[in-house]
């Protein structure tokens, strides 16, 4: 096995304000030119992330797999998809990322398994009532025949969340057809995924994303009931918390407290992050000292580009993760959602739905307000205390690719949908690393998602010498952070909640600064604007008019101030304004 010699930090603690790198592995970088991203392609583009800034990479589903839902589908928890690479590729790169001073995280998806599993396969083969079932939720069906799907749940992608098998019993997927759930009530079921979890970590993995990790805990005692409606990943309100027949029961936290003592066992401890799309007061119990680590904090990715919304969500995340002693996680974009470079350019209100059905025409974004807005939102997000999370190609202001051809979608979303929903293909188009080429650098071949032409202009190649550039933004944001947060200096404490003064004067109030505390924001305030320890703050003008700053020195602005050193809409600024030491970095990005 390869050396996993580990140049990064040893804090066992250095999860609780890293940034992490999200890899898309199919679309990241392809190196034998058959149009799939694969690890040795990752392996040789770690130096761009190196530079880049971040503390540590995340990848999602490389394990063998049918690509039923882009890798989500899983076949076999140990092992590498051959059209990725191998163990021993993965090996390398693990090696690499660690000399480069990157920890890496890997996704587990523990909610279901591919159809393609050994388990599901013995499953199929055998008789109902057969223990072979039972490490997945198989049902006799409803009527007189059996004839109709047991419950009326409905899978997040749409459709009835019942398969049918040929002797007449159904099976449940909250996902696609291809993705059978497995029962966690089963010992078999809780063992293996505890064996991933020390083969991974054996490898040298740092940490894991769990995926769907609100879904794993299910009500399978006596007749299944219906629920009435169906409903999107989310909890019914008129449920009490915790009873939800599928999501986010209460029982699901003796899973997370058994992987919990396998984390722990290793020495720095590995960490674990969960998807978890609940609420702030339900999202918290997953980041109980004997739980996990850190959940993603979905409500920010959400929010609507204005002051309320945005302080309310970050209040709310900060008091609840602290209420636990985790700290928050920050989030703009990631593989299932549109990107943020496009979402923040459209109208507020805008139905993505039908956007991304309209291919993206209807409302046209506004490309460059976008951007700007991009730029501000990720100042506040790296400023903020705890963890940010950054999608691959974001650091490049990738748009999404909302006009793809339905004869081009991968998605299961859009078939099992009935074409009501486009899917999540757009923001998974494979990245551009050079200004030319058949795939802009990707490879040597087209990649598996169509690029649009002009992507060659947003390629790495293209930004990398630009000052100017939305690369060299993230650069100059990630490395001042990095000055900013490191031990001993101004900033560095983050487990606390920073001092808030939600709301600055407007323009036509020029003399002095209004410090309003950590009270309710009132109608006439405008900014964003928090202090991190020992003398350095951001301020974020969300969409009001131009407004003053406070005394200080600008250390980095996501757009340029007024002639007047006015702090327009659509902009944020980190200033120094205590006496730590001073920093090297532009005004801009």
């Amino acid at each position: 096995m390869t050396d996993h010699t580990d140049n990064s930090p040893q804090d066992a603690d250095w999860w609780r304000q890293a940034v992490v790198y999200q890899i898309y592995p199919r679309s990241f970088a392809d190196a034998n030119g058959d149009g799939i991203g694969d690890l040795i392609g990752i392996t040789r583009r770690l130096d761009h992330l190196a530079d880049l800034g971040v503390d540590a990479i995340w990848l999602s589903p490389f394990y063998p797999s049918e690509l039923k839902d882009g890798g989500y589908d899983v076949a076999d928890y140990r092992d590498v998809d051959p059209r990725l690479g191998t163990l021993d590729d993965f090996d390398t790169m693990v090696g690499k990322a660690h000399r480069l001073g990157l920890k890496v995280f890997v996704d587990i998806v523990p909610n279901h398994t591919s159809d393609q599993h050994t388990w599901f396969q013995e499953a199929l083969a055998s008789p109902p009532g057969s223990p072979a079932r039972e490490r997945y939720v198989f049902r006799d069906g409803s009527g007189p025949d059996g004839s109709l799907p047991p419950t009326d749940w409905e899978a997040s992608f749409s459709g009835n969340a019942w398969q049918q098998v040929p002797d007449g019993q159904w099976y449940l997927h909250l996902f696609a057809p291809e993705q059978p759930d497995l029962n966690w009530e089963h010992e078999d079921v809780r063992a293996d995924f505890l064996e991933t979890l020390r083969f991974w970590s054996d490898r040298g993995v740092d940490g894991f994303r769990i995926d769907v990790a609100h879904g794993c805990a299910k009500d399978l005692a006596g007749p299944l009931a219906d629920i009435g409606r169906p409903q999107y990943k989310g909890i019914h309100d008129d449920m009490p918390p915790g009873t939800h027949p599928y999501w986010d029961r209460d029982e699901v936290h003796e899973i997370y407290r058994d992987w919990r003592t396998v984390l722990d066992s290793y020495n720095p401890p590995r960490v674990a992050v969960a998807e978890a799309w609940v609420t702030n007061s339900r999202r918290v119990l997953y980041t109980r000292p004997d739980e996990l680590h850190q959940a993603f904090n979905f409500e920010f990715l959400q929010a609507p580009w204005r002051t309320p919304d945005l302080a309310k969500v970050i209040e709310e995340s900060l008091h609840a993760a602290g209420s636990v002693g985790a700290t928050a996680t920050w989030v703009l974009s990631n593989h299932d959602v549109v990107r943020h470079a496009s979402r923040l350019g459209l109208p507020p209100g805008t139905d993505l739905e039908a956007w991304l059905r309209a291919d993206g025409r209807l409302p046209e974004p506004d490309r460059e307000l976008g951007l700007r807005r991009a730029r501000a939102a990720t100042l506040l997000m790296l400023a903020l205390p705890g963890s940010a999370y950054i999608y691959q190609g974001e650091e490049l202001g990738l748009p999404e690719v909302a006009d793809l051809r339905v004869e081009d979608l991968q998605d299961p979303v859009y078939g099992q949908s009935g074409g009501r929903r486009k899917g999540r293909d757009g923001c998974r188009v494979p990245l551009p690393w050079e200004s030319t080429g058949p795939s802009y650098g990707f490879g040597e071949a087209a990649g598996w998602l169509p690029q649009p032409e002009g992507f060659g202009t947003l390629s790495v190649a293209a930004q990398d010498q630009d000052p100017d550039s939305h690369l060299a933004f993230y650069r100059a944001a990630l490395r001042l952070r990095r000055e900013l947060l490191r031990p001993g200096a101004p900033g560095s404490e983050v487990l606390g909640e920073p001092r808030r003064k939600w709301g600055l004067p407007a323009a036509a109030e020029a003399d002095g600064v209004a410090d309003t505390g950590d009270t309710a924001m009132g109608e006439a305030e405008q900014l964003l604007h928090f202090t991190r320890p020992d003398g350095w703050e951001c301020v974020v003008n969300v969409d009001g008019p131009p407004a003053h700053l406070p005394p200080g020195e600008v250390l980095l602005a996501s757009g340029p101030l007024t002639e007047e050193g006015l702090l327009p809409a659509d902009t944020a600024v980190w200033l120094r304004t205590g006496g730590g030491e001073s920093t090297e970095a532009g005004a801009e990005g």
